[in-house]
């Protein structure tokens, strides 16, 4: 079984979602199925329908996130010695070589990226060019507009 590698915070949200899913949302379908099914028939039942497809979905993820927390591999950016290397979890400042915009992003796991946020996916072509780089290196990404160039600025782990 593969790790999932999440920060301290990603873990917790999942957690969080996972509490809500089980207290909120997986009570209240069981309870929108007993009204459904206290309609009568329920060949031609439209709640009743929608309630079981809402329980598929909420018991489905609900598999899902026991299933990444339990495989989880939950890394405090704040601990990490990576020597100044963009690893997993650290919150890089790039500049683009071409035209001086410099932005900051943190990288996480897929579960956690949010680009709003400034947080990239590990799996993310930007992310997966700036592992290993050190302040001052240059990454070079592929780009649906074709090889973008970015300048290291700084590496934290915050």
């Amino acid at each position: 079984m593969s790790k999932v590698p999440l920060t301290v915070f990603g873990a917790e949200l999942l957690r969080q979602e996972l509490h809500n899913l089980k207290t909120v949302e997986r009570p209240s379908v069981i309870n929108a199925i007993s009204e459904a099914r206290a309609q009568g028939d329920l060949s031609e039942n439209a709640e009743y329908d929608a309630a079981k497809e809402r329980q598929a979905f909420v018991e489905g993820r609900i598999q899902e996130l026991e299933f990444k927390l339990g495989s989880a591999q939950v890394i405090d950016p704040k601990t990490i010695n990576a020597d100044g290397r963009a690893v997993f979890g650290a919150t890089v400042i790039l500049e683009d070589v071409n035209n001086g915009d410099v932005v900051t992003y943190q990288i996480v796991g897929d579960d956690e990226a949010d680009i709003k946020k400034c947080k990239i996916s590990i799996s993310s072509p930007i992310a997966r060019a700036l592992i290993g780089k050190y302040a001052g290196d240059i990454a070079e990404v592929q780009a649906p507009g074709g090889v973008r160039e970015y300048e290291v600025v700084e590496v934290r782990y915050i």
